[in-house]
């Protein structure tokens, strides 16, 4: 059986062999001169190629082959794809929860609307848990006023505080200041200390000195008092010779008279010549004694009153001593007085003195121990204000916690209400039942299937679009899609994926068009038409392309010094008369049989042939 296809194998390489190889020796011995015929058929609206063939005989070596002069063409702007239809959604509705199905089943085919009971679940306690998270709800919703009263208590607590801390702290400043005067004032209280205690022995001198004048005072009087009777009794004898001095005066008087008498007397007696000049000189001289007793007798007078006097005069002298003594018995007991009081005062300095020194110290102490307690009241206070802060912080932990409990009561409700709306298990949109819901009296368990829902209108044509046709789509570009059926429908691209698939190096495309009669159906095959830009390319059959070393899609080309020449093509899309591909100059010689017997840089011998393309 397998001996028929190898020799007719072996018959069509032999008859390709001649025709590429020997064909101008072949045609030579049979005389022809009419072309080989192409080796694909024409094709409608090519460009003519008019290249004679060579008559002259090739240079040794080169391969003849088989070519094609093709000019670039622009090529319409569809994209043509293979794809399928697919429902716009398709929802395989499932069970949340366990329970019983109570609902009569609905059959597939049947349409349904968005939101309409598929399947409905026994709720069984469902109802009960939700009453009683309603409950809890409520009960914690009861807490939260509480709290927050808490909280506002809290915090008009807070400002008392800090300014209780603010008083404190204002009265830190001042204790530091009075103990600074404090401190201030041991260092004057000692110097003075020092002075009151320099000035007691002076004081002390003082009095000693000041007792040590009162008996010389005491003495003083004593002997200006025993001078008083002295000279009293000389005032008496001084008295008492006054008048005895008197008497001598009048005596002498009495004989100044009787001299000057008989002085008279004799004068007369003499001018009369009745006495003698002796008696005259006698009586004058009488006169003369007379007058020198009285003179005298005036001075004793005199020198007793001068005597009176000056007793009275030693008289107020004693008295005067003894009054000074007396002073100065008063004055050295004033100076004992004064003395005793310096040497008190002095004393009572160093009392005052260290009393101020305890003072200041006992100031220094009190200002510490404002200071301490000044300190203390701003710890007391920080302590409230940290207490205010707790309460405030337990407040709204309470608070937060209270609200926690109303969000979880709230969850619980939700939740339950949530479990309640599970027990009803509706269609998510609009559309058809592709199987049976769920019989009565089924179980079902969470994730078990209720029914699966189709929305057929509109409906999706997917199609997947080569790398290099994907930057010629846009989304909304108008396509057509031919069905199997021979239906065709009208729409737009409404997706292009960003994503290539990692094995086909495809992008996935998808269409949208109406389905009002729902006469598509999922899983149709559809040849999509899409349009796109314009693009120059070439006709080519569909037999001239090649694979180079790497697989990369091409043809073989003649290059201008007749050697093969691989170049790479960009198949645009497969036509009934060949493929239109890019990516060639905008005239080129394609190799169209031969191109498997050469490579790049070989001599080749092209024989072209006329051809409509």
């Amino acid at each position: 059986m397998r001996i028929f296809p190898i020799v007719t194998a072996v018959a069509v390489g032999a008859a390709l062999y001649g025709l590429v190889l020997e064909r101008e020796r072949l045609m030579q011995v049979a005389g022809l001169t009419a072309p080989i015929p192409a080796a694909e058929d024409t094709v409608a609206d090519a460009v003519i190629d008019t290249g004679p063939t060579d008559e002259a005989a090739p240079y040794d070596g080169a391969v003849r082959v088989m070519a094609m002069r093709s000019v670039a063409r622009e090529v319409d702007s569809r994209i043509v794809l293979r794809g399928q239809t697919e429902a716009l959604r398709q929802v395989e509705v499932r069970a949340e929860t366990s329970g019983k199905i109570v609902s009569p089943p609905l059959r597939k085919g049947a349409f349904v609307d968005e939101g309409q009971l598929l399947c409905e679940i026994d709720p069984g306690t469902s109802q009960v848990s939700l009453l009683e998270a309603q409950a809890r709800l409520a009960e914690a919703q009861s807490r939260l006023p509480a709290s927050r009263a808490q909280m506002l208590q809290a915090q008009a607590q807070r400002p008392a505080a800090r300014a209780a801390i603010a008083q404190a702290e204002a009265g830190i400043p001042a204790a530091e200041a009075a103990l600074a005067e404090a401190r201030a004032g041991i260092p004057a209280a000692e110097a003075r200390l020092v002075e009151a205690r320099a000035r007691v022995p002076e004081a002390e001198a003082r009095l000693r000195e000041a007792e040590t004048r009162v008996p010389a005072s005491e003495a003083a009087r004593r002997e200006a008092e025993a001078r008083v009777p002295a000279s009293e009794a000389a005032l008496a004898e001084a008295e008492a010779r006054r008048p005895e001095a008197e008497a001598r005066l009048a005596e002498a008087e009495a004989r100044l008279r009787e001299a000057e008498i008989n002085l008279n007397a004799a004068q007369r007696l003499s001018e009369d010549g009745f006495s003698s000049q002796v008696r005259l000189a006698g009586a004058e001289a009488a006169f003369e004694a007379a007058k020198a007793q009285v003179q005298t007798a005036k001075a004793g007078v005199k020198g007793a009153e001068a005597a009176i006097e000056a007793a009275k005069g030693q008289i107020e002298a004693a008295r005067a001593a003894v009054e000074s003594a007396n002073s100065q018995i008063e004055s050295a007991r004033a100076g004992v007085q004064a003395a005793r009081s310096q040497l008190e005062n002095a004393r009572a300095g160093i009392e005052t003195a260290t009393s101020q020194i305890e003072g200041a110290k006992a100031g220094e102490q009190s200002a510490l121990s404002r200071i301490e307690g000044a300190r203390a009241e701003v710890e007391t206070a920080r302590a409230q204000l940290q207490s205010a802060e707790a309460a405030i912080e337990s407040a709204r932990s309470a608070e937060e916690n209270a609200l926690a409990g109303i969000e979880s009561a709230r969850a619980a409700v939700a939740s339950a209400e949530r479990q309640i709306e599970r027990l009803s298990i509706v269609a998510p949109f609009a559309g058809l039942l592709e199987s049976d819901t769920a019989e009565m009296g089924a179980l079902m368990q969470p994730g078990a299937a209720c029914a699966t829902v189709l929305q057929l209108d509109p409906i999706k044509i997917v199609g997947f679009v080569p790398e290099q046709d994907v930057a010629r789509l846009d989304r909304g570009a108008p396509a057509t899609a031919r069905l199997t059926g021979g239906a065709s429908v009208s729409g737009e691209v409404t997706f292009v994926s960003r994503s290539a698939d990692p094995v086909t190096r495809t992008f996935r495309l998808e269409l949208t068009v109406d389905n009002p009669d729902l006469a598509i159906r999922d899983g149709q095959t559809a040849e999509i038409g899409i349009e796109a830009d314009g693009a120059l390319a070439h006709l080519l059959p569909q037999s001239t392309l090649t694979l180079d070393d790497d697989g990369t899609l091409g043809v073989r080309t003649v290059a201008e010094n007749d050697t093969a020449l691989f170049q790479p093509v960009t198949l645009l899309r497969d036509t009934q008369t060949g493929v239109l591909v890019a990516g060639l100059p905008a005239q080129v010689d394609v190799i169209t049989l031969g191109q498997e017997y050469v490579t790049d840089g070989v001599p080749v011998a092209p024989s072209f042939e006329e051809v409509i393309q």
